[in-house]
């Protein structure tokens, strides 16, 4: 197979990315690819996608810039490429995920996977396919009610502290943008697997070369209905409003889980796809002495600005016909020493109210498939590190996090607080040009899912972590006219970036303290996204399987 990157072809008009159809593209790459090789379009197969970006460095020319591989029909690869001289081109061989052949142990029961977030769901349906009938027990409800709780929530009534944006069918990702890009290295597959699996479940098939992917939390939502429908199919169980309260271990050794309702289900293998905000399991989990250790990670507060903002700075155009709405990417180091960056920005998305404990408040972003909102967010955080916690508890960066969540639930009253920019760095640093606030008749308006209130939300983060944030805002708008602008919107508080703890785990992926319990995914401290927490899932299914024989 012969692989042709830097191919580009210019965006204009009708003709851009967006309103192409993938057969039209693939029809322009087969030229093309057929010109730098110097074969015939006939003597080469249908280009096959492997990588799409945009080029928008000398805007408002812009380019797509794709990377494709395709097969000579007739012809030793070899003497092709010794012939073309195409610099652009190599031979190359990808890389096909193989799930291991079944171990030799014996399994009691069927095995345990707790939580239904992508390291769960992919841990599972790995499982499922192999012949393992996986039992999977989710605290919150099926991906469809669970909408309408969320809904209900968004919409001012009370919170499910079992079932909210955090919990429930799907995990965390399922609200949230579906971004699907990572920086795990992918030697075996893994990733191309998930990549796969997700189109083969109702994704758009671009996720399989876009640059930066996503799949929109609309489709999300039907991708992991379709694979738990086909976990069932192939025997495994699903078991929603499932609460897992406590372990059950003799002698080192995992022996099963007790559930809310008193039932006690026994395996000897129990998966931990817990997710980053099972704060009540983190607790049960240090009640049993089970290693765990502190981790970094990162707080700050949602950032919105008009999305025709962003495609201005990026693109050269507000409102572009034939590009997606404009995503970015920000990162700089404080005079302090502390990293400031985006994450988890959602372009033409919606800030919404994450909470998941009454009397706590956070945020996260989200965005449809068509990133059609009228603001761009995204969390703009700084680092902190457990000296940052004040404590040698094993759980203080949880602590750490709820401190802040309060500071945010009582200023909004319950509501999401949110302050003007202008505002919001008066009150960190004192001092402005002048003491008017911004006139919101004509300032940026919040899109957020849920209540709002506007408050004093630079009093949530303490000082040393507020100034870096302004030092970051006011950095970055050298690299995006108008980022700190004053009526860029401040949301607070974004403070479930990732797991604040790492359950310890070995080479077999177990826990060093309980045989046959593996630690997994976001929650676990192994991951930071929906990619990275499946392919995790994906590596836990294959140690179980290459040590157990078929249930």
């Amino acid at each position: 197979m012969i692989r042709v990157s830097n191919i580009k072809i210019e965006n204009s008009g009708n003709m851009g990315s967006q309103m192409m159809e993938t057969s039209h593209i693939k029809g322009l790459l087969k030229g093309r690819i057929a010109k730098l090789l110097k074969v015939s379009e006939n003597a080469i197969s249908d280009p096959e996608i492997v990588r799409h970006s945009i080029d928008a460095r000398k805007k408002p020319q812009i380019f797509d810039i794709y990377v494709a591989d395709v097969m000579v029909l007739k012809g030793k690869e070899s003497d092709v490429l010794k012939k073309s001289r195409c610099k652009n081109a190599e031979s190359v061989k990808r890389v096909h995920y193989v799930f291991p052949e079944s171990g030799s142990e014996t399994i009691v029961n069927r095995p345990v996977i707790i939580g239904s977030g992508p390291a769960g769901l992919f841990c599972a349906y790995e499982l499922a396919l192999n012949g393992y009938k996986p039992l999977v027990l989710e605290r919150g409800s099926d991906v469809d009610e669970r909408q309408k709780i969320v809904d209900d929530f968004w919409n001012g009534g009370e919170l499910n502290v079992n079932c909210n944006v955090q919990f429930g069918e799907g995990g965390a990702g399922t609200f949230s943008d579906g971004k699907l890009n990572t920086v795990v290295k992918d030697k075996y597959g893994r990733a191309t697997e998930v990549l796969n699996t997700f189109v083969k479940y109702g994704a758009k098939e671009n996720i399989l070369y876009e640059n930066k992917p996503h799949v929109g939390t609309d489709i999300l939502r039907d991708v992991v209905k379709n694979m738990r429908n086909e976990i069932i199919r192939l025997g495994g169980e699903y078991r929603f409003n499932c609460l897992v309260q406590d372990l059950v271990m003799e002698d080192g050794n995992i022996k099963g889980v007790v559930t809310s309702d008193g039932e006690t289900i026994e395996s000897n293998i129990v998966v931990l796809a817990i997710g980053h905000s099972a704060r009540d399991t983190f607790e049960m989990i240090k009640a049993h002495n089970i290693e765990m250790q502190q981790k970094a990670f990162a707080v700050g507060y949602r950032v919105e600005h008009r999305q025709s903002l962003i495609n201005k700075s990026q693109y050269g155009i507000e409102s572009p016909t034939s590009l997606p709405a404009s995503p970015y990417k920000v990162v700089m180091n404080s005079e302090s020493g502390r990293g400031v960056y985006s994450f988890c920005m959602c372009p033409g998305g919606y800030v919404v109210n994450a909470s998941s404990e009454n009397g706590y408040t956070c945020v996260n972003g989200m965005s449809y498939n068509a990133r059609d909102g009228l603001n761009a967010n995204s969390a703009i955080i700084v680092a902190v590190r457990p000296e940052d916690f004040g404590s040698s508890d094993v759980l203080a960066g949880m602590y750490f996090q709820r401190d802040l969540e309060k500071k945010a639930y009582e200023l909004g009253r319950g509501k999401v607080p949110v302050e003007y920019y202008k505002d919001f760095r008066r009150g960190v640093l004192g001092v402005s040009d002048d003491n008017s606030s911004v006139d919101s008749n004509d300032a940026n308006k919040p899109q957020i899912k849920g209540e709002y209130v506007f408050a004093n939300v630079h009093e949530i983060l303490p000082d040393y972590l507020n100034k870096a944030f302004v030092e970051g805002m006011d950095k970055f708008d050298h690299m995006i006219k108008g980022f700190n602008s004053d009526d860029a919107i401040i949301d607070g508080v974004e403070s479930r970036t990732s797991s604040p703890i790492r359950i310890n785990r070995d080479d077999n992926l177990q826990s060093p303290s309980v045989s046959g319990l593996y630690p997994c995914g976001e929650g676990a401290g192994y991951a930071g996204g929906i990619m990275s927490a499946a392919m995790d899932g994906i590596k836990v299914a294959e140690v179980i399987a290459a040590t157990f024989k078929m249930f």
